[in-house]
């Protein structure tokens, strides 16, 4: 969403360097008499670009309306009216005088807040209709009730060439068809409105915006909710760890708990407590969810391979649990999670209280395309009910898993865990190891999260993990 915001204002940027003003004198003729319509106490710039299908009206410090070169020839060449002209420049107007540049900049402000939440989308996209309709409402009054057909027409007429909006952060007369429809609808109904409906307009509007701005605390809880998760640190052993020297320009951090000491020790408390993509240390979980839904079990767990090429030759071939889980294999999971189904898999998170619990759209992608997310100290949590049991799982299924995770035994004890790398745009930003130690009178449970730039994956993050248990004199 950051991105497409970021992508819009670009856009703005170059429509405003390729402009020319307008220089033809009929229109600019045309464009003063629609200022003196509106009554405007400014006059806006008005240019002309070969990149524009519809007129638009952008800039938020220095409004600008912009014509399209082809309507200004269809203009010179008879084929559009100088009447169609003047009620889409009628209309940008009205959008300068209602403020809209600026609406649109907070409606393009609170979707990259709360790109999380439909129930925003929903009344950011009502809104956005509804300024619509009201500047057609408000070009309607300035018109004679014999001209309401005529605008009507124009919306008609042009469609096809209007029937996309350039970008988000311009103004146009541009909609959807469906939208469209609405709009001509409003026209073929509108009539002047009386003292009364006004009344109930502004009392209308006082309320909703009463209510958003109400919801504001609410949406601001429920999005730290979402990419954050409270430690409650009372009656807790933790020690706060100074591992800079472990890390060095990663950002990231280590969490560790001593189950017979039952002490935390933590680096990065902030980090540690923020959620973040789990990627692939999420399929320990999703290993579970098959077992327990009967799709694989501990004697019959083998996928066969489709003969599809991918990534790594480690993943072209015939795939049981353990193989999977050393493997990494992304697509043995996701026919998991395709035979499982949304709901299923929904209903498995909630149960193991599993992060955010957000599955996004994506059943192949909700755990590596930040849909679902989960916190170190989350990951270290969740290990601890994952090897006591405490879901009440079948117990061979737990075994099964912790069988698969096993990496390595040594005098010290046993090392489980799992990596996982998470990759954007063919960078590795985010690296995790996650695990447990057994020792013969002890269990060590650790997560340690990285992120970067690029270079953060799963095996620097074991090397990391290593060393600070090393240092800690829990693993050799």
């Amino acid at each position: 969403m950051f991105f497409l915001l970021y992508r819009s204002v670009k856009q703005v940027k170059a429509l405003h360097s390729s402009a020319l003003p307008l220089q033809n004198e009929e229109l600019n003729a045309l464009y003063i008499e629609c200022l003196n319509e509106v009554n405007s106490k400014h006059t806006i710039p008005i240019y002309s670009t070969a990149f524009l299908k519809s007129p638009v009206l952008a800039g938020f410090l220095h409004p600008r309306i912009y014509l399209p070169i082809h309507l200004i020839s269809d203009f010179n060449a008879g084929t559009i009216s100088a009447t169609d002209i003047r009620y889409m420049l009628l209309h940008e107007l009205q959008h300068y005088k209602h403020k809209d540049i600026l609406i649109g900049y907070l409606i393009n402000t609170v979707n990259v807040f709360y790109w999380f939440n439909p129930l925003i989308w929903y009344f950011l996209k009502r809104i956005r209709q509804e300024r619509e309709l009201a500047c057609d409402s408000a070009v309607l009054q300035l018109l004679k009730e014999t001209e309401y057909k005529s605008y009507g027409n124009t919306l008609i007429n042009f469609a096809e060439t209007i029937a996309l909006s350039p970008f988000p952060l311009t103004m146009g007369i541009s909609g959807n068809i469906k939208q469209l429809k609405g709009r001509i609808l409003n026209i073929a109904s509108f009539h002047q409105p009386t003292f009364k409906q006004k009344i109930r307009g502004y009392l209308i509007c006082i309320f909703v915006s009463t209510i958003i701005i109400g919801c504001i605390p609410i949406l601001s809880a429920y999005a730290s909710d979402q990419t954050g998760y409270h430690f409650d640190t009372t009656e807790k052993n933790i020690t706060q760890l100074n591992l800079s020297s472990n890390f060095g320009d990663y950002t990231g951090s280590f969490v560790l708990y001593d189950q017979s000491a039952d002490k935390w020790n933590i680096y990065n408390m902030e980090h540690a407590s923020t959620r973040v993509s789990p990627n692939s240390t999420y399929k320990i979980y999703d290993a579970l969810l098959g077992l327990e839904s009967g799709i694989i079990t501990p004697e019959h767990s083998t996928f066969t391979w489709n003969g599809e090429p991918y990534p790594f030759n480690s993943w072209e071939a015939d795939q049981d649990l353990t193989s999977a889980i050393h493997n990494s294999v992304n697509w043995y999971f996701q026919a998991i999670d395709s035979q499982a189904g949304f709901e299923a898999v929904r209903t498995f998170l909630q149960t193991i209280n599993y992060g955010n619990q957000n599955t996004g759209t994506n059943l192949n992608l909700y755990w590596t395309d930040f849909s679902l997310k989960i916190s170190p100290i989350e990951q270290v949590e969740l290990l601890q009910d994952f090897y006591q049991n405490n879901f009440h799982f079948d117990s061979k299924n737990i075994q099964a898993v912790k069988k698969a995770l096993l990496l390595s035994t040594t005098s010290s004890g046993s090392l489980y865990g799992k990596t996982g790398t998470g990759r954007v745009n063919g960078k590795d930003v985010n690296g995790w190891f996650i695990g447990y130690i057994e020792t013969s009178n002890n269990t060590y449970y650790f997560a340690t999260n990285i992120q970067s730039s690029s270079g953060a994956t799963g095996s620097q993050a074991t090397e990391i993990t290593k060393s600070v248990l090393s240092n800690l004199g829990i693993w050799k």
